[in-house]
C-alpha cells in the first residue's frame, strides 16, 4: 500500500516561512501529479498547489500565488512545499497527495481538485500567529 507522510509543519509568526515535506513509500516517478491541500477548522479542504511531473507545470490557488512554491527538483521519494510570507489565514492542516500514472492524465482545471488524487498523507499542522 502506498503511503505518504508529511513533515515540517509547526507554528510560525506571520511573515515567516515553512517548508513541508512529503515522503512516499514508492518513487515519485510513479506519480504524474503531486499536490498539496489544506483544511482549516470549519472549512472544506482546498487545493493550494500542484505539479504535473510530466512537464513541470505548476498550479497554485490564487490565495497562495507568489508565496507558495512546489520545487521542480523533487527527491526520488519525496516532494515539498515552500511557504513564504505566511499569514494567519494560512493556518490549517496541510495534506500532501499524489496521483498514480496508471490513473491517466489530469485536466489542468482539475489539478487542484481532491478527486484527481489517489493517495493522501495524514496531514501536518501549520499554525501562523499574528
Amino acid at each position: 500500500e502506498v503511503q505518504l507522510v508529511e513533515s515540517g509543519g509547526g507554528a510560525v509568526q506571520a511573515g515567516g516561512s515553512l517548508r513541508l515535506s512529503c515522503w512516499a513509500s514508492i518513487y515519485t516517478s510513479n506519480y504524474n501529479f503531486m499536490g498539496w491541500f489544506r483544511q482549516a477548522p470549519g472549512k472544506e479542504r482546498e487545493g493550494v498547489a500542484a505539479i504535473d511531473t510530466s512537464n513541470g507545470q505548476t498550479y497554485y490557488a490564487d490565495s497562495v500565488k507568489g508565496r507558495f512554491t512546489i520545487p521542480q527538483d523533487n527527491a526520488k521519494n519525496g516532494f515539498f512545499l515552500q511557504m513564504l510570507s505566511l499569514r494567519p489565514e494560512d493556518t490549517a492542516l496541510y495534506y500532501c497527495a499524489a496521483r498514480n500514472r496508471r490513473s491517466g492524465p489530469v485536466r489542468p482545471q482539475d489539478a487542484l481538485e481532491a478527486a484527481s488524487y489517489n493517495y493522501w498523507g495524514q496531514g501536518a499542522q501549520v499554525t501562523v500567529t499574528s
